[in-house]
C-alpha cells in the first residue's frame, strides 16, 4: 500500500534545469539527431552519452528523458527490438534516481516502442517478466501491476489463455485490496477478452459488468471507455442482440474516429457493419459506407464486408462462400467476424436446402448436393443436422442414397385453447373467491 501511495505522490511540479544546461542539452540533441540519417551507431552513443551524462544537472530528469524517447524511436525505426529490450535493463541504475512515476512512464513507453516493431511478441513477454521482476526487488507496486496488465494482454494476443487466466486472477486480488479503480478497468476489460476467448460467455458478462461499474465510479479515458463499448457491442452480438451491439459498436467508431485512432476505428466500423449484415440489413452497408466518416476508413477490410453484405442480399451460398475464400485474410483472422460469418453460413445454407426441397417427397441426395453445388458429404452432413435440430421434417435412407421428407403436421390449437380457457376461468374464480371472501 505504501509503495502505491509512493508512486502517486511522485508527480510534483519538477524544478527546470538552468538556461545553460538547456542550451547544452538542446545542442547534444540536435547533433545527435543529425547523425541518425549518416550514422545510426554514433547517433546511439551519442543520446546514451546524454542519458548518462552527469557533468550537467537535469533536475527535473526532462532531457534525458527525451533522449531515451529519441534512441527508442531510432531503434524502432530500423528494427532493432532486441536493443529496445537491453535498453530497459541499462536504464535501471538511472532509474534509481528518478521519480517513480517518471520511471514507470518511461518503463511502459519502452514496451509501447517494442510492441511497435514486427514479429516482436516473446519478446514483449520476456521484457515484461524482466521487468516484473525488477520491479519486486525495488518494490514498485504501481509499474508492476500496469506491466502485469500488459503481461496479461499479451499472452491473450499469443493465445496462451490459461496462462493468462492464472496471471490475472493473481493480478485482480492485489489491485482490488489497493482499489485502484482506473487500473481495475483495464485488467476486468483483459479478463472479459480472455473469458470471451475461451467461450465461457457467462463469466465474460461478469467481468464487463465488473469493468463498467469501475468505470462509471472514475472518469474513464475515452479510449478505455471506447475498448468497453467495444466489447460490450461483441457481447450482445453474442446473445444474437445485433441492435443493441450496432448501438455500442457506433459509439466505440465515434470515440475512436474523433481521436484518429484509424487501426480501431476501422475495426470498429468493420463489427457496425457485420451487426447490420446479421440483422439482415444489408442495403444499409453501403449508406454506412459512403458516409462522410466511413469514407475515410474504406480499403480492403471494408471492401470485404461489402462483398459479404451483397452475398447476403443475393441470397446466394455459393457466392456467399466465394466471398469468404477471396477474402480469407481479413475476415477469418478476426475471431469475431469468423464466428458470425460462419454461423450465418450455415443459416443461408439451410435455407437453400429448405428452399430446394420444397417441391420433393422422396429426392436423391446427390441430386440436392448437385442442385445446391456442394460436396454430397457436407450435404448429407448438413441434412443429418437439420433432422436432429428438427429443422427439417424427414429421414435419410441411407442404403438407396434417398431423403424422404415429410409433410408438415397440422396441428389443432382446440385443445391448447381449451386448456388456456380453463387456466383462465380458474384464475378468475379464485379472485371471486378471494373478494367474496373479504367482504364476509
Amino acid at each position: 500500500m505504501a509503495a502505491q501511495a509512493g508512486d502517486h505522490m511522485e508527480v510534483d511540479d519538477e524544478p527546470e534545469a538552468n538556461p545553460d544546461a538547456q542550451r547544452i542539452f538542446e545542442e547534444l540533441l540536435d547533433k545527435a539527431r543529425d547523425l541518425e540519417a549518416s550514422d545510426t551507431e554514433k547517433a546511439k552513443q551519442a543520446y546514451k552519452a546524454i542519458i548518462h551524462k552527469e557533468d550537467v544537472e537535469d533536475p527535473s530528469v526532462k532531457w534525458r528523458e527525451k533522449a531515451i524517447y529519441a534512441l527508442g524511436d531510432l531503434l524502432v525505426q530500423k528494427k532493432q527490438p532486441q536493443e529496445i529490450s537491453s535498453l530497459s535493463k541499462e536504464l535501471r541504475p538511472l532509474f534509481s534516481s528518478m521519480p517513480k512515476a517518471k520511471t514507470a512512464k518511461i518503463v511502459r513507453h519502452l514496451i509501447d516502442l517494442l510492441a511497435k516493431t514486427d514479429d516482436s511478441k516473446a519478446l514483449q513477454i520476456e521484457m515484461c517478466k524482466d521487468c516484473i521482476e525488477w520491479c519486486k526487488g525495488e518494490k514498485r507496486t504501481f509499474l508492476r501491476h500496469r506491466v502485469e496488465t500488459r503481461l496479461c494482454a499479451l499472452f491473450l494476443q499469443e493465445q496462451k489463455y490459461q496462462d493468462a487466466l492464472e496471471q490475472i486472477t493473481r493480478l485482480l486480488i492485489e489491485v482490488k485490496k489497493l482499489d485502484d479503480k482506473l487500473l481495475l478497468v483495464e485488467i476486468h476489460t483483459t479478463e472479459c477478452r480472455i473469458h470471451y476467448m475461451l467461450q465461457n460467455m457467462p463469466k465474460a458478462k461478469a467481468a464487463l459488468t465488473s469493468s463498467k461499474t469501475n468505470a462509471n465510479a472514475i472518469h474513464c479515458p475515452p479510449l478505455l471507455q471506447a475498448e468497453i463499448d467495444v466489447l460490450s457491442g461483441v457481447v450482445a452480438a453474442r446473445e444474437k442482440d445485433f441492435r443493441t451491439a450496432y448501438s455500442y459498436f457506433y459509439e466505440a467508431f465515434e470515440a475512436y474516429h474523433q481521436s484518429d485512432n484509424i487501426p480501431k476505428a476501422r475495426q470498429s466500423m468493420k463489427y457496425m457493419l457485420l451487426a447490420k449484415i446479421m440483422s439482415n440489413q444489408p442495403k444499409e452497408i453501403q449508406t454506412l459506407i459512403s458516409s462522410k466518416s466511413g469514407l475515410k476508413y474504406v480499403g480492403p477490410e471494408i471492401d470485404a464486408m461489402a462483398a459479404v453484405a451483397g452475398a447476403h442480399e443475393a441470397r446466394s451460398l455459393k457466392k456467399f462462400e466465394a466471398v469468404l475464400e477471396q477474402y480469407k485474410q481479413h475476415l477469418a483472422e478476426d475471431s469475431v467476424i469468423n464466428y458470425h460469418l460462419s454461423d450465418l453460413n450455415e443459416t443461408l445454407l439451410e435455407q437453400n436446402i429448405l428452399r430446394i426441397l420444397e417441391p420433393f417427397s422422396r429426392v436423391e441426395i446427390t441430386h440436392v448436393a448437385e442442385l445446391i453445388e456442394l460436396p454430397l458429404s457436407r450435404t448429407q452432413a448438413k441434412l443429418r443436422e437439420m433432422i436432429l435440430d428438427d429443422k427439417l421434417k424427414g429421414t435419410l435412407d441411407q442404403g438407396v442414397g434417398v431423403l424422404i421428407v415429410f409433410d408438415e403436421e397440422q396441428v389443432s390449437s382446440t385443445y391448447e385453447n381449451a386448456l388456456k380457457t380453463i387456466k383462465n376461468t380458474s384464475e378468475v374464480l379464485d379472485t371471486l373467491y378471494g373478494q367474496a371472501k373479504q367482504l364476509a
